[in-house]
């Protein structure tokens, strides 16, 4: 049988697994109904926020769809869709999924998969975003303890230690954004031969190399993040609060829109 990314067995397996996600969700959601009845809660209140949060989950859902557009190319929809509506994250996703098809000599939007690299891939993506789980129950308890402590003697150094951790964070991915700048002054433009897979079978591609494009990721971002700003400056107007749900989305949109021309200038 010939494997495919989209196969009706992978939707089945990501959709039992998504279903049991949701119906975790819907429980959680009549027993808190329950309990709000029994302390005599006005339950139009409680309707008018399940109401109001229900409209402002649509903005972190957008982003959700769209990164889940931006790996099916490569990976289907069911991986995708399975991971971004667990535990993933757009930012984790492309990055584990990218240093895997680099690994063997693939790239996001490159061609399809085996069944071998698929597996690996996924292997990459989802046990690695597990430590993160793994460590919370082994370590979380002393962690916050310990940041109650520092809080305690010293709250301005408790707040610079967790942007510390923070910006650490960031700094990761920038990492990631910056990899490639150091092709423009180390390479010149070349022709070369890329292998990709197409159809199960390995195939070799005519490319162009230019050193500029290492400039591309950085020019995205510079782009989302200029996004960004502009609408933390609208968000002041007190009428245009409502942006502050819509910022991540409306900045993603806009880089992702932007890397086309970006990509066509610098190669």
């Amino acid at each position: 049988m010939e494997f495919s990314v989209n196969h009706p067995l992978l939707f089945v397996m990501a959709g039992i697994l998504v279903a049991v996600v949701l119906s975790q969700s819907v429980f959680f959601l009549l027993k808190a109904l329950r309990r709000s009845k029994e302390l005599g809660m006005d339950q139009k209140k409680i309707r008018r926020t399940m109401l109001t949060a229900g409209i402002f989950t649509i903005a972190p859902a957008v982003a959700i769809v769209i990164s889940v557009m931006v790996l099916s190319k490569t990976l289907g929809l069911p991986l995708p869709w399975l991971r971004l509506s667990v535990v993933g994250s757009m930012s984790y996703e492309t990055v584990a999924a990218t240093n895997a098809l680099q690994a063997m000599g693939q790239s996001l939007g490159s061609g399809d998969l085996t069944a071998q690299q698929y597996v690996n891939v996924l292997l990459v993506m989802t046990i690695s975003i597990m430590l993160g789980i793994w460590l919370v129950p082994v370590i979380g308890k002393k962690l916050q303890k310990g940041m109650k402590s520092l809080a305690n003697r010293d709250a301005k150094w408790a707040d610079i230690f967790s942007n510390s951790l923070f910006i650490g964070m960031i700094s990761a991915f920038l990492g990631f954004v910056f990899c490639d700048v150091s092709r423009l002054w180390s390479e010149a433009s070349r022709q070369g031969v890329e292998k990709v897979i197409q159809n199960g079978e390995e195939v070799e591609k005519a490319v162009t190399y230019s050193p500029t494009s290492g400039l591309v990721p950085v020019c995205v971002m510079a782009v989302s993040a200029l996004v960004m700003v502009v609408c933390g400056l609208l968000m002041r107007k007190p009428k245009l609060k409502w942006l502050s749900e819509y910022a991540l989305p409306i900045s993603l949109v806009l880089g992702m829109a932007a890397a086309i021309p970006i990509t066509a200038w610098l190669g």
